[in-house]
C-alpha cells in the first residue's frame, strides 16, 4: 500500500519556530470548546428571547456551525492537540466535543490517522468524498437540497440505526435486545440529547431542544460538513504531492463564523504538520507565505471559488 508523502517541519522551520508552533497548551484547547458551547447558548438565547424568522434562521446556521465545531475539536483532540494530559484530552474530545454531535472520540481516532496515513491514495478511507469533484452545478445543488432538508441526516443518522435493529430482530434477536444493541452503539449520544432535553425542559422551552439543536444538526450542519469536505481535497492538483494534496482555504469573518469554524480552513498546513494544534495554523500558514512556501502549496481565496471549481463539469 502506498503512503502519502510526508514533510519534515525542520525542512520549513527553525528548531525554535517549530518548538514555539508544535508546544501544547493546558488551556487553549479548553477554551475553545468552552467558546463553542457559549456561541451554541447564546445563539440559542437570542432566538428564544427575540424570536422571529432572522433570529430563528440565524441561530440554526450559527449553532450547525458550532456543532460542526464541536467535530472539528474532537478531530484535534483524535490528534492529542485539546490538552498535553491524554485523559484529559479524551475525555474533553469524547464527553464535550464529540458524543454530543454522535459521534466516538476512538472510532474516529483509528478512522483518520488512516487518512493521514494514505491521504489522497486509493487506500484512504476520505478518498470518497473527494472523488466525485468535480461535478456538474446541478449535482452540486441537488447535493445542498439533501443537505438543507435533512435527507443527509435521515440517510446518515437515522437510517443505519434503523437497519441495524432490523438486522438484529432478523437474526433472532428479540425486539428488546435489538433495542439495547441500537442503544450500545448510541447510548452516549442519547443520554447527552437527553440531558440537553431535560435541562431545556426544566427552563420552560423544551421546545427549543428541537428547533435550535436538532434541526441545525440535520440541515446546516452536514451542509456545512459537506462544504468543508469539498474544500479541503476535491480537485486538488497533485494527489502525491504533499504540499497540494490538500487545500487551505483563505476565509473570511462570515466564512469562519458559519462554514469554517476554529481554523479547519488551513486544512493544507493541517496535512504537513498534523500534530499541530489548530490555533497553531493560521500563524504557520502566516510563517510560510513570509518565507514564499505558500506559492508552492494550494491555496485559495473563499469558499465560493473553490465550490465553483468543484462544479465546473459541463
Amino acid at each position: 500500500m502506498p503512503v502519502a508523502l510526508r514533510v519534515d517541519p525542520k525542512t520549513y522551520f527553525t528548531d525554535a519556530e517549530w518548538k514555539t508552533l508544535s508546544r501544547r497548551s493546558s488551556w487553549r484547547g479548553l477554551y475553545l470548546v468552552a467558546h463553542a458551547w457559549v456561541v451554541i447558548i447564546a445563539a440559542m438565547a437570542v432566538a428564544i428571547i427575540w424570536p422571529n424568522p432572522a433570529t430563528i434562521i440565524l441561530a440554526i446556521m450559527i449553532i450547525g456551525a458550532r456543532q460542526l465545531g464541536l467535530a472539528i475539536l474532537m478531530h484535534d483532540a483524535a490528534h492529542g492537540c485539546i490538552h498535553p494530559n491524554l485523559k484529559v484530552n479524551d475525555f474533553v474530545g469524547e464527553w464535550l466535543c464529540g458524543q454530543p454531535v454522535g459521534a466516538s472520540l476512538a472510532s474516529y481516532r483509528n478512522y483518520h490517522l488512516g487518512h493521514h496515513k494514505y491521504a489522497q491514495q486509493p487506500e484512504d478511507p476520505d478518498l470518497v468524498l473527494s472523488a466525485p469533484f468535480p461535478t456538474t452545478r446541478k449535482s452540486l445543488w441537488r447535493k445542498v437540497v439533501r443537505d438543507l432538508t435533512g435527507q443527509t441526516f435521515f440517510k446518515q443518522r437515522i437510517a443505519p440505526p434503523i437497519k441495524a435493529f432490523q438486522k438484529s430482530t432478523d437474526s433472532g434477536a428479540t425486539p428488546m435486545a435489538a433495542t439495547a444493541f441500537v442503544a450500545g452503539h448510541m447510548g452516549r449520544f442519547l443520554m447527552l440529547n437527553a440531558a440537553m432535553l431535560v435541562v431545556l425542559s426544566l427552563l420552560g422551552v423544551w421546545w427549543a431542544y428541537f428547533v435550535f439543536w436538532l434541526v441545525p444538526m440535520a440541515t446546516w450542519y452536514p451542509l456545512v460538513t459537506r462544504l468543508r469536505n469539498i474544500a479541503e481535497h476535491a480537485c486538488v492538483p497533485d494527489n502525491n504531492d504533499p504540499l497540494r494534496h490538500a487545500r487551505t482555504t483563505r476565509a473570511n469573518l462570515l466564512e469562519r463564523a458559519l462554514i469554517a469554524p476554529y481554523y479547519v480552513n488551513y486544512h493544507c498546513e493541517h496535512h504537513m504538520f498534523m500534530h499541530l494544534p489548530c490555533w497553531s495554523l493560521p500563524r504557520a500558514h502566516r510563517m510560510l507565505t513570509a518565507k514564499g512556501t505558500t506559492a508552492q502549496m494550494e491555496v485559495r481565496d473563499g469558499y465560493l471559488g473553490v465550490l465553483a471549481m468543484a462544479s465546473a463539469r459541463a
